[in-house]
Parts: C-alpha cells; structure tokens; sequence
C-alpha cells in the first residue's frame, strides 16, 4: 500500500484496509451486505393483514431470515411469518439509517467527542443500544446521536465481486495500531 503521505506498507492483512470512497450511511446492513429492501425488529410498517389486501400499521417484531417477518399490529393484533412482499415501510426512506445488530459503527465513548470503532451488540428499541468496541471495551445504553454507522463495502467487496484494485482509494491501519490512513 502507498499511503498519501509517502510511506508505503506490504502485507497488509486484508480485514485492516476499508475503501477510502465510504458510501451513504443511510443504506441498510444486514449481516455485512448491503439490502434496502430488507426490515428490522422494531421498524414502523404497514403490513397487508392476511393478505387481504388492506394494509394496518405495525411495527416489526422479528425477522425470520427467510423474507418473512412477524408483526405486532397497533390495534393489538399480531401475525406471524408475513411476506416481506405483504410489507412496506412506514419510515422516511425505507427506514434507513436504523441501526441493529451486528452493524459496524462508531460511537463516542461514555459521551466524549472522539469517536471509536465497533458493532452494536444490542438494539434496547428505546433509541440506545450496547456497543462492543473493536479494542475489547463495551458500553450499554448508547444515545443514537453518540453513535455513526460506519461504511462496510470494503468487506462487502472482498467477499463479493466488488474486489479492491490496484489504484482504488483505500484506507488502511498502518502497522495495526488502530488509526487508518
């Protein structure tokens, strides 16, 4: 790698370089691949009610992980297994930018100003949520507003046919010591 700088590295292990060309942190993650079409627990939809073709509001009790969702209905009502197809969002934006679990992120330690890498270990459903950071230390019951997603297409890539070339803009963690460059 020849960083901007001058300096240059070889053998750089591939999870400590992420593309410099980060996308928009509103794109739903699930899982480290990119789907907006997929939903959350605790998303706000509107869900069309046994397939009835009349859709009630609702929010998103559990994702199966096969494209059906269960939904618990604001008049008290709750269904199981409902096609994604049977779904929409009721969320500006498709519901971008909620965070879940396993999304890569960084947040702002015990509130301080600088951010730190890590993975949200828990959604609370109450606009917090417990980060485990990437240096071993975890917090519970973080403030959204503490908390950025950060980009993963340097992971997606990688896996995918996306792969990093020769000349693209990356960043990477010189010598391993945390700070990317």
């Amino acid at each position: 790698i020849a960083y901007d700088d001058g300096e240059s590295e070889t053998r750089v292990r591939e999870d400590l370089i992420k593309a410099a060309d980060a996308g928009d942190d509103d794109d739903r993650r699930r899982g480290g691949r990119l789907d907006r079409d997929a939903f959350r627990e605790g998303d706000k939809v509107e869900a069309d009610y046994r397939g009835r073709g009349k859709f009630y509001p609702g929010k998103i009790r559990r994702d199966r992980g096969d494209d059906t969702y269960d939904v618990d209905y604001d008049d008290g009502e709750m269904e199981t297994r409902v096609s994604k197809r049977l779904i929409r969002s009721k969320e500006s934006g498709g519901g971008g930018g909620r965070l879940s679990e396993g999304d890569k992120v960084e947040a702002r330690y015990r509130g301080r100003e600088k951010y730190y890498p890590g993975k949200i270990s828990r959604d609370r459903g109450d606009g917090t949520y417990d980060v485990a950071y990437d240096d071993g230390e975890s917090e519970t019951r973080v403030a959204e507003d503490l908390i950025k997603a950060t980009d993963s297409d340097s992971d997606d890539d990688r896996r995918g046919g996306g792969r990093l070339r020769e000349g693209d803009k990356i960043e990477a963690d010189y010598r391993g010591r945390g700070k990317y460059y």
